[in-house]
Order: C-alpha cells, then sequence, then structure tokens
C-alpha cells in the first residue's frame, strides 16, 4: 500500500481522520487550504465523549495540560428565570465536563501528535483545484499545478467543501433560520464562576456565551440574512442587550465599538443524500452542515472520523476501498446525523414562531419543572455528551 490516502481539509474530522491511518499504518496526507489552523469563532468545544477517546489513544492527559475552560452545565437565561438543560458533572465519566479550547490549540496538538508518525504528512497552504479522475473513479486530487494520487480521497474541508462541490455533490438546505456575530470580550476574575456555556434569551433575539481560559466568546443572534439591517443599526442594540440580559457583562459591553470587531456566521443545516462517489468520501460538515446550537458540529465530524477509520482501515489493508466501504460508512452514521439535524431544525422553527408573535425567544416556561429533576438534566448532558449512537473506535483498527 503506497498510494496515500488525500485527505482534504484539516478542520477537526480531518485531521483526526488522518491521525488514525497514519497509526494504523496507513499512508496519508493531510491537505489545508490555509498556512495554519488560526481561525477564530471556529468551534471550540471538546465533549466528555471526545475526551474519553482521546484518553483511549493516550493523548487526553498532554491535552488538557493546555489552557482550557472545563464547562459543566449548560443553562438558559429567559425573562422569567434561569432553567438548566444539561448538568456534564453527572455523567460516570472521567471527563464530566466539556472542555472549551480554542480550535487552533488543539488542531496543532493534534498534528503536532501525528508529525511524530512516519506514515503521516501534512502539507500547509495546499489548496486543491480539482479532482482527478479515471472512467467515473477519483483517482487522486490537483493541487496547483501538481497531481497526486489517491487510494481515496476524503473531503473534509466544511461547510463551504470545494471538494464537494467538485464531485458533484450537492448539500440541501433544511431550513436554518439565524445567522450569528461572534466577537469577544475579556474575562475577569469575578465574573460568576457558574457562567460556562450559557443562553440568554430576549425578544427577537439570543445571545451564547462560550467561556474560555482569558475572554468570552459571546454570538449574537440574527433573523437569516439581517446582516445588513444590524449594519445600519451598528453596535448599540447588541450593546443594549448585554447590559439589559446580560448584567454581569456590562461593564464591558462598551469595549464593542464597531461591527468590524465581530465575525458573521451563516448558520446553516444541510446534508448531502449522497456522502461519496467512487473512490471519494465526505466527512463532517462537507457531508452534513451542522448548525452550533448544541455545540455538537465537532463531536459530529470526530464521530465520522472514527466510523470512517473502522471501516477504511481494513479496507485499506485488504488492498483498497470499494463502494460497500464507502456506503458502509454513510450507513453507520447517517441516522446519527438525522437525528441531530431534525432536532436542530425544531429549534430553529421555535425561534421563528415567537419572532412572529413577538415574543421573548425563550423555551416554553414549563420545562422549568422538568429541568428542575437531576435526571433528567443527567440525561440531556449525555445526550450532548456522547450523541446519538457514539461509535467506538474497533479494537483493531490500530493494531498494526
Amino acid at each position: 500500500m503506497t498510494t496515500p490516502v488525500r485527505v482534504v481539509g484539516g478542520g477537526p474530522g480531518g485531521m483526526l481522520l488522518a491521525y488514525l491511518l497514519a497509526r494504523a499504518g496507513v499512508p496519508v496526507t493531510l491537505l489545508e487550504a490555509h498556512r495554519d489552523f488560526d481561525r477564530r469563532f471556529r468551534g471550540d468545544s471538546l465533549h466528555p465523549w471526545t475526551l474519553e477517546l482521546l484518553d483511549e489513544l493516550g493523548l487526553a492527559d498532554e491535552l488538557l495540560r493546555l489552557p482550557h475552560f472545563p464547562a459543566r452545565y449548560f443553562r438558559f437565561h429567559t425573562p422569567t428565570g434561569t432553567l438548566t438543560p444539561a448538568d456534564y458533572g453527572a455523567l460516570d465519566s472521567p471527563f464530566p465536563y466539556v472542555a472549551l479550547m480554542p480550535q487552533a490549540r488543539f488542531l496543532d496538538f493534534l498534528a503536532a501528535k501525528a508529525a511524530e508518525l512516519p506514515a503521516f504528512e501534512l502539507r500547509t497552504s495546499a489548496r486543491v483545484s480539482a479532482l482527478v479522475e479515471e472512467h467515473g473513479v477519483v483517482t487522486g486530487v490537483r493541487v496547483g499545478d501538481e497531481e497526486l494520487a489517491a487510494s481515496l480521497v476524503v473531503g473534509a474541508d466544511g461547510r463551504f467543501s470545494k471538494v464537494r462541490a467538485l464531485a458533484g455533490l450537492p448539500a440541501r438546505s433544511l431550513g436554518a433560520q439565524t445567522d450569528i456575530l461572534w466577537f469577544t470580550l475579556p474575562r475577569r476574575p469575578d465574573d460568576p464562576p457558574e457562567a460556562d456555556v450559557d443562553l440568554y434569551f430576549g425578544a427577537d433575539h439570543y445571545v451564547g456565551l462560550l467561556g474560555g481560559p482569558e475572554d468570552w466568546q459571546v454570538g449574537w443572534s440574527l433573523p437569516k440574512g439581517g446582516f445588513a439591517a444590524a449594519r445600519e443599526a451598528g453596535v448599540e442594540p447588541i450593546r443594549s442587550f448585554l447590559r439589559t440580559h446580560v448584567p454581569w457583562l456590562a461593564d464591558r459591553a462598551d469595549l464593542l465599538t464597531d461591527l468590524r470587531q465581530t465575525t458573521l456566521l451563516s448558520v446553516d443545516i444541510a446534508r448531502v443524500d449522497r456522502w461519496w462517489r467512487p473512490g471519494l468520501l465526505l466527512i463532517g460538515d462537507a457531508a452534513h452542515v451542522i448548525s452550533p446550537v448544541g455545540g455538537n458540529g465537532i463531536l459530529m465530524a470526530l464521530q465520522d472520523a472514527v466510523a470512517a477509520a473502522n471501516r477504511l482501515v481494513p479496507a485499506l489493508r485488504a488492498g483498497g476501498v470499494h463502494e460497500s466501504d464507502l456506503i458502509a460508512v454513510q450507513a453507520d452514521r447517517e441516522a446519527a446525523i438525522r437525528t441531530v439535524q431534525a432536532q436542530q431544525v425544531r429549534t430553529e422553527q421555535r425561534v421563528v414562531k415567537a419572532r412572529q408573535r413577538d415574543r421573548a425567544i425563550a423555551p416554553p416556561p414549563a420545562l422549568r419543572w422538568v429541568f428542575a429533576l437531576p435526571g433528567v438534566r443527567a440525561r440531556a448532558a449525555r445526550g450532548n455528551a456522547y450523541g446519538p449512537n457514539p461509535p467506538a473506535l474497533e479494537p483493531g483498527v490500530l493494531a498494526r
């Protein structure tokens, strides 16, 4: 087996799959279009399932020595009070929390570990411009003037996947109705110690808050396509919302002085009907775009990588990947993705109905009594921590 797998995209799913393949002794090249992994406002959540997997791989202890924020709770703050849907501290796990860590730091760590493996190669500033095909089978990619032969091409290049477009595998939108403006505000020692992963609801908007070692990531919701109106209004509506609904951040709301300090995330929920072509597989957001609601986009991509490794490593060791192997990867993961996306579509629909009725965008008050039950919080935490039908790494995958 001398022709490498070419993984396009150095996000969490692509990076983990490349690491697993290389650790299994499969030659693999990771092609990253940018020169590094340092992009702001990508997902930062490492769920308990992820930490348990990294522990199984012998990587968790070293990773968690890097700066991170352990989030125990997920909370809703509404005009009528605070609800706690999920308490990760109730999980029977060595990692009863979500580790909030800048994604670039996680990717740099995993890339460094992969670089220790002789079967791994990382190429940055490597933009794929075309697929190489023979008789309808993808046999490689073109990067600049160079053709790179591949035993398999894996598109892991995100929601705007170039590989997906080149392969002619369109994503079907499922109806996202929200966009989000992200920005940061500094963390201070006297900030509420219980603030972890919180949503603050008001009329027409909500704010999502992610704790970090040094700052807070703040996401301000907009109606889909609402950026032009937000640009016209400027930053004052955002600052006013923070003063009213997140009063402990009021003392630094004025640090947001211009919308150029924000990054627009156009939220989408979309799925490709077929994740593969002969010689090619899509995983992560390239195959199914996950909304940031619930913070489980990284989790789904990493689980795709494990499911793919379980199928691809034995096939590659046996001589090559067949269509049946690619079909099996999609079959292993599709039900879970459909479940997560259906939940996100329902959330989007509730937000739209609240806007149409000119009511606060918030969960029903009756949920206060439901979420007051510790067993409910524990079940919700488990659902978010592991996702539906989480895959386990097959024991033989890493055995040489």
